[in-house]
């Protein structure tokens, strides 16, 4: 059972979780992959159910003061695309080998990453966010890093929007998420519990963020999107190597 005081393991886990709440509130994605790796550390019941709880806290808090600057028209195909998503990534989990869609995902991204990168500017419509929210809720549902998918198409818009329309996809995706994982079992009182410790690491990362973020100007997200995004991949790769070997 959860303690009700703070250890310094509990310490420790605060300020992961505040550095990775303040990166997301600037940018719109690294929460996952800043926290996930130091939490499971720390505690493997944080991973997945307390980060997904938290990151869609955060998505709330920035959904709920830039609702009157994000477009809910244009980001709705990828939402319901993430649905059918999660799905074909539930099959997959129950018919091939982790590790081994991890290689095929991590590669897949990691090139995507370098072409756009040094090359390709991806479009943002209806087509690409379809397809790029049914890619995210299947490499998310499989790997646990959604993230990118949906964020490279925002490489070229400006940082608030990008930030405030991810927030927006990830607000209707993860309660689904955390549905499933529940009646998984995966997401239960004690999870719960170390979830509610680490809310106060949630409000001072999201006030930290959101003081640095009037003092960023709105350029482009590409260069931050593109540099978490090759990081989640080589997360990937490495977690299904390591499972290989």
């Amino acid at each position: 059972m959860t303690e009700l005081f703070y250890t310094l393991p509990d310490l420790l886990a605060l300020l992961v979780v505040i550095a990775g709440i303040a990166l997301q509130t600037i940018v719109g994605i690294g929460f996952g992959l800043l926290a996930a790796p130091l939490l499971y550390l720390i505690d493997p019941a944080f991973v997945p159910g307390p980060i997904l709880l938290l990151a869609g806290l955060l998505s709330l808090l920035v959904v709920l003061k830039q609702h009157q600057q994000l477009s809910w028209r244009r980001i709705m195909p990828a939402i319901l695309a993430r649905i059918p998503g999660a799905w074909f990534g539930a099959l997959l989990l129950v018919s091939a080998p982790a590790p081994l869609l991890g290689l095929l995902f991590g590669s897949v991204l990691l090139l995507a990453v370098l072409c756009t990168w040094r090359r390709f500017e991806l479009p943002l419509n209806r087509t690409s966010l379809t397809i790029g929210g049914f890619i995210s809720g299947l490499i998310g549902t499989a790997t646990s890093v959604g993230g990118p998918p949906i964020a490279m198409l925002y490489m070229n818009s400006d940082r608030l929007t990008a930030r405030n329309e991810i927030a927006a996809f990830f607000l209707i995706g993860t309660p689904l998420s955390l549905l499933m994982l529940g009646l998984e079992g995966g997401f239960g009182f004690s999870q719960l519990a170390l979830s509610l410790k680490m809310l106060p690491g949630l409000a001072i990362g999201w006030a930290l963020g959101t003081q640095l973020d009037s003092r960023i100007d709105a350029r482009s997200a590409k260069p931050a999107i593109l540099l978490i995004s090759l990081l989640s991949a080589l997360m990937v790769l490495w977690d299904a190597l390591s499972s290989l070997l």
